[in-house]
């Protein structure tokens, strides 16, 4: 028989550095992982990971643990298992290895490109006929659609909320605010809004029953701390008599305001535009919301000046400054470390109200009407120790 004697494989330099390439990206993503992990110890994701309201603290902790395992995984897979086969397949076939490349590109492009025709607003309002319904504002973003009742069903109930033509929660959508008569003021967001709870149960309105006075509640689902203050200093000087205003503070919001992608406040309370970003780097940082050290310290020191300029601001108007730090009895030390950081009675008098954790809305984490009852009972107490006027009556 005729022996067949096979030739050598012929290696094309195209497919070696073809080889090459594909393993060093394929490992260097790799690596990335898996040195992403390494340094991700607790310390660092509380440095650079804010407190969240949506998530207690034990469940973020387990969270960022389980992602960190998933990366050590993840990462040891692309560098000893894709590495090698990645390498094999660019070294067959270089021009497919390269239009795969290039798809992707071209893919995310083309997505950036498609996201940005669609109208995507910040975090906090996404959906444009969310009830209470909003509109946009040039300075604070967006306010309520004035002279306006929505409705919900919520956890079996129906909740209205009804926005009368000065912008405020009122009981009834026709009724107006008397701004001539001594009041009692509240900013902040959904929490003082009243989520899920009806005009009664709301904080403002307990507070107004338990002291028997008038209430204007200001407050505005999505709001960060500058966008309240910003509104109070719209709001306040139409008041001829405003005893109080109370505003509040909770560590799991702190995150808000990072945001720079709606009109914000900047160091020296500067006022910014919107700032215009990729749309795919939005999307990142919904599902990463990494947090640099220079972001963090800029929003601790932006908030602090906020609530110095929100005392100042009442005090001018003669009224009495009040902050409410809400915590609920789960939080961790990330949370007090922030409060610590931010809260400065010399710049607004506060008190800490603490909840119990299962006081919360059945189908998310805002305050249930026991929890509105008993920070309502608290702010109407504090007014009581602090302001002459109330206590005596």
């Amino acid at each position: 028989m005729e022996n067949v004697l096979t030739q050598p494989e012929v290696r094309r330099p195209g497919s070696f550095w073809a080889r090459l390439i594909a393993e060093t990206v394929v490992g260097a993503i790799g690596a990335a992982f898996l040195v992403s992990a390494l340094v991700s110890n607790q310390r660092f994701l509380d440095r650079h990971f804010v407190p969240s309201f949506l998530i207690s603290h034990h469940s973020y902790v387990t969270l960022e643990t389980s992602v960190r395992l998933f990366m050590v995984i993840f990462g040891a897979w692309l560098a000893l298992v894709v590495r090698p086969r990645a390498g094999r397949v660019a070294a067959r076939t270089p021009a497919r290895a390269a239009a795969f490349v290039v798809s992707i590109v071209l893919a995310l492009a083309v997505s950036e490109l498609t996201l940005r025709r669609v109208h995507l607003g910040p975090a906090e309002w996404l959906r444009a006929d969310e009830e209470p319904r909003r509109q946009p504002d040039p300075i604070l973003g967006w306010r309520w659609v004035p002279a306006h009742t929505g409705r919900k069903t919520i956890g079996g109930r129906a909740v209205e909320y009804a926005i009368n033509q000065q912008g405020y929660r009122v009981a009834h959508a026709w009724q107006l605010v008397d701004r001539e008569q001594a009041t009692l003021l509240f900013t902040g967001e959904s929490v003082m809004f009243g989520e899920g709870l009806t005009w009664d149960e709301s904080i403002p309105s307990q507070v107004g029953a338990i002291l028997k006075m008038e209430t204007t509640n200001m407050a505005v689902h999505g709001y960060g701390n500058d966008q309240a203050f910003l509104r109070l200093q719209q709001e306040l000087p139409k008041f001829r008599r405003p005893i109080a205003v109370i505003s509040l503070f909770m560590a799991g919001l702190f995150g808000r305001n990072l945001d720079q992608n709606r009109p914000h406040l900047g160091p020296g309370l500067t006022w910014l535009p919107a700032e215009r970003r990729s749309r795919l780097g939005l999307f990142a940082k919904l599902l990463v919301p990494y947090r640099s050290d220079a972001t963090v310290e800029r929003g601790v020191a932006t908030t602090r000046e906020v609530f110095c300029a929100s005392g100042d601001l009442v005090r001018a108007h003669g009224g009495i400054p009040l902050l409410v730090v809400l915590r609920f009895d789960d939080e961790g030390q990330q949370e007090q470390t922030l409060l610590q950081r931010i809260v400065d009675d010399r710049c607004m008098p506060h008190f800490v109200v603490t909840i119990d954790s299962t006081w919360r809305l059945p189908w998310d984490r805002h305050p249930d009407a026991r929890a509105a009852h008993a920070i309502g009972a608290a702010i109407a107490a504090e007014l009581r120790r602090r302001c002459p006027a109330i206590s005596t009556q």
